[in-house]
């Protein structure tokens, strides 16, 4: 996970891509509404394929330390 990062002074700490400003979520965003890694970098010169794969390796890495708590019906 050496290419996110996160600084209480860049993005308000949010997760980033190392040396940079864009946002992990706002790359999982635009994977989400169905770009293309290609469309990625085209929106976001600074990065490249590995970083994309970065963001998403960082996700699904979040998503394995939660916990589920479900609702009672």
């Amino acid at each position: 996970m050496d290419r996110i990062v996160t600084d209480p002074a860049v993005c308000s700490g949010k997760p980033v891509i190392k040396g940079t400003r864009i946002m992990v979520r706002n790359v999982l965003g635009l994977l989400k509404a169905g770009y293309t890694f290609g469309q990625i970098r085209e929106s976001y010169p600074a990065i490249n394929d590995d970083d994309i794969r970065a963001a998403i390796d960082y996700a699904r890495e979040l998503v394995d330390d939660v916990v589920l708590i479900q609702r009672a019906s």
